[in-house]
C-alpha cells in the first residue's frame, strides 16, 4: 500500500515538472480578427511559433503556417530572421480559440 502511494506521488510530481517544462501553461490571449504591433517576446524556431506581447500586453501565441507571410523591409525573409526582442506587426485570423498568423512584418 506505501509502495503504490509513493509511486502515484512521483508520477504526479513528474508529471507536474514535464507540463511546466513544456511551456503548456503561458497565459496566452485570444484577439479579435486584426492587425497588431508587439515584440517578440518568445521564438520556438522547431515548432515555428511565436509569441507576441502586444503594446495593450496581450500575449498572442502565435503558429506559422506555410501560407504565413514573414517580411522585413518589404521583402520576404526566412523564420530564422527573427528573434526575441524584435518589434512586430502581426496581421492574425481568428479561428475559434487560436489565432492564424496571415502576415508578420519585422520593424526593426
Amino acid at each position: 500500500m506505501m509502495k503504490k502511494a509513493c509511486f502515484t506521488t512521483i508520477i504526479a510530481v513528474f508529471g507536474l515538472v514535464l507540463m511546466q517544462s513544456c511551456g503548456e501553461n503561458k497565459d496566452t490571449d485570444v484577439v479579435p480578427s486584426g492587425t497588431y504591433t508587439g515584440v517578440a517576446e518568445t521564438v520556438e524556431p522547431g515548432e515555428k511559433e511565436i509569441y507576441v506581447r502586444t503594446s495593450d500586453d496581450k500575449l498572442l501565441e502565435l503558429y506559422f503556417t506555410d501560407n504565413t507571410k514573414l517580411t522585413k523591409n518589404g521583402e520576404t525573409v526566412e523564420f530564422n530572421a527573427l528573434s526575441e526582442g524584435v518589434s512586430v506587426e502581426v496581421q492574425v485570423e481568428k479561428k475559434g480559440q487560436k489565432l492564424d498568423p496571415i502576415a508578420v512584418k519585422i520593424m526593426e
